[in-house]
């Protein structure tokens, strides 16, 4: 197919404030970039920095309104909760993981919609709390697994979910890195520095940040829900705290089994997360860095490579297909799928719309929550010698 795809329809344009993310913030600018890939909500406040003057200069070089940058989040959210006019529709979160219970937590008092960086939070307890605040308040509350916004992703659930790959019974999945197979944490680069740390990162470093998009990933995939795991999580790095390496097996409910490994000291490694999934009849092979390909096998007939944009994909995945084949999508169009789907949803009820199953297809509170206790319970197993341990 080499026709350009149909768009996802546009709806009116909704406002936000965004807390962290400033200049330099990795995370921060792609969350913005992607948010304005679809025009449908524009950055109107937010505290981007623990510097109120890096704050000041980040969103003036970007032309806020001076009076819409504040010096904490507790100053913003409070002052634009008490606007009536140009209220802001959303907080985004795009801080260390230790910030985003408490922040999360207020703008859901103060009425806000809220979309937050994975993980959730650093617990399960602030987690379920954040959970329940969301659904009391009536709030959509989004957590960006964006690896789950790949079209061809799409594509691959709907093919399970229908059946094709017969009945589940092996997951393999690997998320291998190589960005702190040397000390960089001592270098004074911020990332590293903190991820590294469990005063901000939480009580894991690796699974916290590349094994939870694992779970989120292959639970989104194929609907399997974790039984019991058996983890071992390794620091190889000198005076680290905090996982570096870990490999996890896994027994779902109804028998299929699992072994996840996530590396962040993986020599040779960029960014090589990959899925494959075993059934009776079928499997399925994605690689992020691939990530427009999938392979399937079969049991009966030969290997076949679909392609996003020339195949003829399942609607969901067709729908999130931006343009031909053979021009690459990547990391920004997932992230921005993400969005997209979470602000027409917010656009629709604003106006006042019902929202159907397929408007709600974004990763939300219950997703994060489950990915904290994939992260709990992987480090209670470590501690424990990596011994199986009930979800």
């Amino acid at each position: 197919m080499i026709e350009g795809q149909e768009t996802l329809t546009r709806v009116a344009r909704l406002k936000y404030g965004m807390v962290g993310g400033g200049k330099g913030a990795f995370i921060g600018d792609v969350h913005r970039k992607a948010i304005a890939m679809d025009g449908k909500a524009e950055l109107v406040a937010g505290c981007f920095s623990q510097s109120p003057k890096t704050t000041l200069a980040t969103g003036e070089s970007w032309g806020l309104d001076r009076s819409r940058l504040y010096g904490t989040y507790e100053e913003m959210i409070g002052a634009e909760a008490r606007r009536k006019d140009d209220r802001l529709d959303f907080i985004l979160i795009v801080t260390p993981n230790h910030t985003h219970y408490p922040i999360a937590r207020l703008a859901l008092e103060k009425g806000f919609h809220v979309v937050c960086d994975k993980p959730l939070t650093t617990s399960v307890k602030d987690a379920e709390k954040l959970a329940a605040l969301a659904a009391k308040k009536d709030r959509l509350f989004c957590v960006t697994y964006a690896y789950r916004g790949y079209p061809i992703v799409f594509h691959m659930r709907e093919m399970i979910a229908n059946g094709e790959l017969g009945d589940i019974r092996f997951v393999a999945a690997e998320y291998p890195q190589d960005w702190l197979a040397t000390l960089l944490e001592k270098t004074g680069q911020k990332q590293a520095a903190w991820r590294t740390d469990p005063k901000r990162a939480g009580i894991s470093n690796c699974v916290g940040d590349i094994g939870s998009h694992i779970e989120n990933m292959v639970a989104y995939l194929t609907g399997l829900e974790i039984e019991s795991l058996c983890a071992r999580l390794d620091t190889f790095g000198k005076g680290r705290t905090l996982d570096d390496n870990a490999s996890i097996l896994l027994n779902y409910k109804g028998g299929a089994k699992g072994l996840y490994w996530s590396s962040q000291i993986a020599v040779g490694y960029d960014n090589g997360f990959r899925v494959r999934i075993f059934g009776t009849q079928a499997s399925l092979e994605w690689a992020q860095e691939e990530c427009n390909y999938c392979k399937v096998g079969y049991i009966d007939k030969p290997t076949v490579r679909l392609s996003r944009g020339r195949d003829k994909m399942y609607p969901p995945a067709q729908a999130r297909s931006r343009i031909p084949s053979g021009h690459p999508e990547g990391y920004f169009e997932a992230f921005a799928n993400i969005y997209s789907t979470y602000l027409t949803a917010l656009a629709k009820r604003k106006a006042g719309k019902k929202l159907s199953k397929d408007d709600l297809d974004f990763p939300n509170a219950l997703d994060g929550l489950r990915g904290v206790r994939f992260i709990e319970k992987c480090v209670e197993s470590s501690k424990k010698g990596a011994t199986w341990v009930k979800i």
